[in-house]
């Protein structure tokens, strides 16, 4: 039976993920569903996942206070090869670097840096917060039976910009592109939220509960 875990490092209410992974396993059989803040747990997930709600530096420093955890996530997701999937926050902080409020390391598994987003449109406002359309670029197994034009929620004053253009995967429109999706090797990232992103979100969690890189 494999295993998913939910890292809960204090980020956010991780209830809705939590309901959603669950609901998805039961329906498409993905194994066992864990919340844990527990390095040993990650080390011996299948699958892990890594919500975040709030600031970049603020979900970094939380992350690095839970003795061992990020070096157990590392560990699984860089040598291990296990499939990792960000959510928000969970997403940004793969980038290299972070420039909400002060400049902060990312982990550095895709090049690239979470700005602000500055829409070419003045009347759009700064947080990007509810529903738009998905834009796909590249297929992923992740992706499967998602397709341009699926809607997908958001709530963010800040995207990732990728350095290779390849790592990502989709994007959205908000007064010019916002990165939606990004992925390369074992990991992948969505600036949305699928838990609550109905349909779309849902299908995609199954799909993350099946991939096998």
């Amino acid at each position: 039976m494999s295993l998913t875990v939910l890292v809960d490092y204090d980020s956010g209410n991780l209830h809705s993920a939590e309901k959603a992974f669950q609901r998805m396993t039961s329906e498409v059989g993905g194994g066992d569903i864990l919340v844990s803040s527990r390095p040993e747990d990650v080390a011996r997930a299948d699958r892990i996942v890594l919500p975040g709600d709030g600031a970049f530096p603020a979900c970094r420093a939380a992350l690095g206070s839970y003795g061992g955890l990020y070096e157990a996530i590392e560990e699984a997701v860089t040598v291990k090869g296990r499939p990792f999937l960000g959510i928000c926050v969970g997403m940004q902080m793969l980038a290299s670097r972070g420039h909400e409020y002060r400049l902060t390391e990312g982990f550095g598994w895709i090049d690239g840096d979470v700005v602000r987003i500055e829409p070419a449109d003045r009347a759009l406002k700064v947080p990007h917060m509810g529903w738009n359309d998905l834009v796909i670029e590249r297929p992923h197994p992740v992706l499967a039976g998602l397709s341009t034009g699926d809607h997908a929620y958001f709530v963010h004053s800040y995207h990732f910009r990728v350095a290779d253009p390849a790592h990502r995967l989709a994007f959205c429109d908000y007064g010019g592109p916002i990165t939606a999706i990004v992925g390369r090797d074992n990991i992948v990232g969505t600036q949305f939220h699928p838990e609550k992103s109905q349909a779309a979100g849902l299908r995609l969690i199954a799909n993350f509960l099946h991939w096998t890189p």
